[in-house]
C-alpha cells in the first residue's frame, strides 16, 4: 500500500552527484567511511521523514509516496526537484576589505556574508567573488534510497520525534506515558543541562502536538532524588593478649 502525507517512515540513502559520481551525503556510517566523507560530528543512522513537510528534497520525497517498507530504489532527481537551478543573479562581487580578519577566504570556502552563506569562487583584484546558489545548484542526484520501517505506534512516533531533537541522548532513558490524551515526558538527569533545553522542549512539543492527534497536553517533568550514603558498621575488635609468662 503506498505511504500518504502525514506517514513517519526511516530511510537509509547514498547521495551522490550523476555527472562525476561524487557521494556528498549519507545515513550509513560503513558507506561515509567508503567514500571518505565520514565525520564524527555525524550521526550515522536512519533518517526521520514524515512525509509531507519537506524534511528531505522534492523529488526524493515524490518517489517515496510510492516504495514501501524494506523496499530499495535508485532515484533520480534533477535539478529543479532537487537542490535547485542555478541563478546567475545569485553571484555576486565584493569587496575584499568587507572579509577583514576572515581566517577561511579561500576558493571553494563556505562563507557567511549579511547572514547568507555563499561560496568563495574567487578572489582578485581587492575584489571577492561570492556564489550564493547551493553548493549543488544545476546537479541532477541520484540517490539509493532504502525504506527501513514505517513506523505506527503514536509512542514509537514520539521517540522519533524525541530522538530528532535530542539525538545524544538515547531514547530509552525518556520515560514515557499517554493517559487521556495527556503525554507525560519524564526527562533523563543528562537532558537537564544541555544548551538551549527549554527551547528544544518547545521545539518536541510542537512536534508532537502537530503530528501526533491523540495529544493534547504535553507535561515534561524532571526528578531529583536525594542521595543516601550507605553507613558501615563498624565494631571495636577486642584486643586478645597472651597469657604472661611471668
Amino acid at each position: 500500500m503506498p505511504f500518504q502525507k502525514g506517514d513517519f517512515i526511516l530511510i537509509d540513502y547514498v547521495a551522490r552527484v550523476k555527472d562525476t559520481n561524487e557521494v556528498f551525503d549519507t545515513t550509513v556510517e560503513a558507506e561515509a567511511r567508503k567514500f571518505n566523507i565520514y565525520s564524527s560530528d555525524v550521526i550515522y543512522e536512519p533518517m526521520l521523514v514524515v512525509l509531507g513537510e519537506g524534511w528531505v528534497v522534492n523529488g526524493l520525497e515524490e518517489k517515496l509516496y510510492e516504495m514501501s517498507a524494506g523496499e530499495r530504489k535508485e532515484i533520480e532527481i534533477p535539478p529543479e526537484k532537487g537542490f535547485g537551478v542555478r541563478d546567475p543573479s545569485k553571484v555576486r562581487l565584493v569587496p575584499l576589505r568587507m572579509f577583514k580578519g576572515e581566517s577561511n577566504l579561500q576558493p571553494g570556502a563556505r562563507v557567511r556574508f549579511r547572514d547568507m552563506l555563499a561560496t568563495v569562487r574567487s578572489i582578485s583584484s581587492g575584489r571577492v567573488q561570492l556564489d550564493f546558489n547551493h553548493p549543488l545548484a544545476g546537479k541532477t542526484i541520484i540517490y539509493e534510497v532504502e525504506v527501513k520501517n514505517d513506523v505506527k505506534d503514536s509512542i514509537d512516533r514520539i521517540k522519533l520525534l524525541l530522538h530528532r531533537r535530542l539525538p545524544t541522548i538515547p531514547v530509552e532513558k525518556f520515560s514515557l506515558s499517554l493517559t487521556s490524551n495527556v503525554l507525560t515526558i519524564i526527562m533523563p538527569p543528562e537532558s537537564y543541562m544541555v544548551d538551549g533545553i527549554q527551547i528544544i522542549k518547545r521545539g518536541i512539543a510542537n512536534d508532537v502536538l502537530r503530528f501526533i492527534p491523540e495529544v493534547s497536553k504535553i507535561v515534561f517533568t524532571e526528578e531529583y532524588v536525594r542521595r543516601i550514603e550507605a553507613k558501615t558498621e563498624s565494631k571495636e575488635v577486642e584486643e586478645v593478649k597472651e597469657p604472661s609468662s611471668e
